[in-house]
């Protein structure tokens, strides 16, 4: 399975020249009984944010509300699963042969509480993960900053790494950068990253960050050593 990543910023895009190597664009989510789809992108893609209006875009766009469930795409099942969040947002696991990919953009599972110590029932997006090749989670703040953004529906170092090794993720992209984190500070955080990990019993090489553009093989591994599944 090969993926690319096309949007590895959290929350707003951030474009600017302190963030070109891990990119400012970020990803959009599902229904809400808010707006639609279409309706809650157009408020970024018109004035004063933008000069070009969605029904202007030179291209045929298609926005579709996807609810929780499970579809094929070829020979891949892709199944969507709601997980917590501030606002209504999905997980996706997508199953191509023996190769399994977790794909989680907006996720706390911790909401304040010690994820470690969670039943795994009581973990969003347990099942969701467990045992993927690839867990794709957000990870948009550093232990420091988190205590100042609980109930914002995203993940600190520390828990985005608790959940990886308690679901035995074999292999871990964080995204979702903060969009005040520079490329700089995501250098930092990503070392700060590779080393608790290796702490849990993980190989820091396969702890990677999102970049905008970047493109990764995935293939079935076997799980780490030290990592409970």
């Amino acid at each position: 399975m090969r993926i690319k990543v096309w949007g590895a910023r959290g929350s707003v895009p951030s474009p600017g020249p302190m963030m070109n190597r891990y990119g400012g664009n970020t990803s959009w989510g599902p229904a809400s009984p808010e707006a639609s789809l279409e309706d809650r992108v157009a408020r970024y893609i018109s004035a004063p944010l933008s000069p070009v209006e969605v029904r202007e875009l030179p291209c045929s766009v298609s926005f579709r509300d996807t609810p929780p469930s499970e579809w094929q795409v070829g020979s891949a099942t892709i199944h969507a699963e709601a997980v917590n969040h501030r606002g209504p947002t999905l997980g996706f696991r997508i199953t191509d042969g023996d190769t399994e990919l977790c794909y989680i953009p907006d996720h706390e599972p911790a909401l304040g509480a010690s994820l470690a110590e969670l039943e795994p029932e009581w973990v969003s997006g347990y099942d969701l993960a467990r045992n993927a090749d690839l867990l794709i989670h957000d990870c948009q703040y550093t232990d420091e900053e988190y205590p100042d953004h609980i109930g914002w529906g995203h993940s600190r170092i520390d828990d985005t790494l608790t959940f990886a090794n308690r679901v035995g993720a074999r292999r871990l992209l964080l995204f979702h950068h903060d969009p005040l984190h520079s490329d700089d500070f995501l250098d930092d955080f990503h070392a700060t990253a590779r080393r608790r990990w290796a702490e849990l019993g993980g190989d820091p090489a396969l702890l990677e960050m999102g970049m905008e553009g970047g493109e990764l093989e995935v293939a079935p591994t076997p799980a780490p050593a030290g990592v409970t599944v």
